[in-house]
């Protein structure tokens, strides 16, 4: 099984997020912001079962386009699914292997996009 990382650090949206990606994904690993999602980009056991990054939008510090574009500078070859914000639009992602969702979008989307960029049998 391969790793699901989530990086959000709104608690209770992470929770219900953690909770659906968990229904079809046995190994979900959430961290609240990006600082310790490129902290563990550094850990090669958790990097060797690394498959797909989800990330919210508004996160502290670095966050949105340029944490996705750090991540792919590090990892060119992982997924990353885009939970956009209101102010962020596809185009603001222009990196192979990423795929963004409009804020609006919700947690059925979420877990069906991912379930596209990282296919595993349901548990």
């Amino acid at each position: 099984m391969r790793t699901v990382l989530l990086v959000d650090n709104d608690a209770l949206r992470a929770s219900l997020r953690k909770s659906t990606l968990e229904s079809r994904f046995r190994d979900v690993y959430r961290v609240a912001d990006a600082a310790e999602a490129l902290c563990l980009m550094e850990q090669p056991l958790f990097v060797g079962n690394l498959g797909l990054v989800v990330t919210a939008p508004n996160l502290p510090g670095i966050g949105g386009p340029d944490f996705v574009a750090e991540l792919h500078t590090r990892l060119p070859l992982i997924p990353v699914l885009v939970l956009g914000a209101a102010s962020e639009n596809e185009a603001d992602y222009p990196e192979d292997g990423v795929r963004f969702l409009p804020r609006l979008s919700g947690i059925n989307e979420m877990l069906n996009q991912a379930t596209m960029m990282l296919p595993e049998p349901a548990l």
